[in-house]
């Protein structure tokens, strides 16, 4: 290790961690003490500041989601924290906030890290909305730009507009010059979305094809996205312009996608899949450090942003998870170790 004064690893640490999968997230994830070594020679050791929940996470401790990484494994796909030692030859400065690698175990106090793989923050802006940067909002600027060529001034159309990815869609499309119609399950979500900018916010039902043509005057609409899966991935297909494009990047009905064959057949449409993790693998340096030029600066002050509904310590892992599952929530649950 490198100091210029020595370092006292923090006597107490935590983490969430599970050694098994089942159909109960909150019974497979517990809250442990634990030690780690000084960092060694390009590691930065980190403590964690904010790590949020998302809806693959519980996915992950249930079994369902498309990537389980091996057990026992430690919660947690993003999050930031601030560098409290480094290892030889590294040059990243102590104090530095930074975003933390991809799927690397964020639900804990403090983790281990190669310097190389850390991303610099500034110190402005607030520690939970920065820890939600690295999955919602890129799959949000991907959703608008990767399949079809907007212009400004069209339509998009999205269903479970209401969730943190629906959130960050309709603010960076406002910020595109595109309109968007949004579409939930509950009457009582409509103002959360309206109040971050949706142009038109209805709630989902078989006749919402009719509705959506009223409200848009008959809009062409080229891009449909679903995260709900079902029969909601024919109703946004219904949506669409002959020729569009439904991209799916979720289930949260439980249900495989559904679209009509009369839909593939008379009206062209084609439906699409969207997984982040593909794309960073597909993507460049360049394209992935462009992504995170446009967001970082967007989310630290402020102008992008997702509402959050509680903050829980890790000590009360149990409690978040059962949060962070429950449907009807108003807001993301965020870890805060204490």
């Amino acid at each position: 290790m490198s100091h210029d004064t020595p370092f006292v690893m923090p006597p107490i640490m935590q983490r969430a961690q599970y050694a098994s999968r089942g159909p109960v997230p909150q019974d497979v994830i517990e809250c442990v003490e634990f030690t780690l070594p000084a960092p060694a020679a390009g590691e930065a050791l980190v403590q964690v500041l904010a790590a949020p929940i998302n809806p693959s996470d519980v996915l992950t401790l249930t079994g369902q989601y498309g990537a389980l990484p091996p057990l026992p494994a430690v919660g947690g796909n993003e999050g930031i924290g601030r560098v409290l030692a480094v290892g030889d030859g590294v040059t990243l400065p102590v104090g530095t906030r930074v975003v933390l690698p991809l799927a690397c175990g964020t639900w804990s106090s403090h983790l281990l890290a190669s310097a190389s793989a850390l991303i610099p923050l500034p110190d402005e802006g607030d520690a939970v909305q920065l820890s939600m940067l690295m999955v919602n909002p890129p799959t949000a600027a991907l959703l608008l730009s990767e399949f079809v060529t907007l212009e400004p001034g069209e339509w998009v159309i999205q269903n479970t507009a209401n969730s943190a990815v629906g959130l960050y869609l309709v603010q960076l499309a406002k910020r595109r010059g595109l309109r968007t119609v949004n579409v939930v399950r509950r009457a009582d979500a409509i103002a959360g979305v309206q109040a971050a900018g949706g142009d038109v916010v209805l709630t989902d039902g078989p006749d919402l094809a009719t509705r959506v043509a009223e409200a848009t005057n008959g809009a062409k609409i080229r891009l449909g996205i679903d995260a709900t899966g079902g029969s909601a991935t024919e109703r946004i297909a219904r949506s669409l312009m002959v020729g569009g494009t439904v991209v799916n990047y979720g289930a949260m009905s439980g249900e495989a996608c559904k679209i009509a064959a009369a839909s593939f057949i008379f009206r062209d449409i084609t439906l699409r899949g969207f997984w982040l993790a593909f794309w960073f693998r597909n993507a460049t340096p360049e394209q992935q450090r462009a992504l995170y030029a446009e967001l970082v600066p967007l989310v630290a002050h402020g102008v992008l942003y997702a509402p959050v509904q509680r903050t829980y310590p890790l000590s009360a892992i149990k409690d978040a998870v059962i949060a962070a599952a429950t449907p009807g929530r108003t807001g993301k649950i965020v870890l805060v170790p204490e």
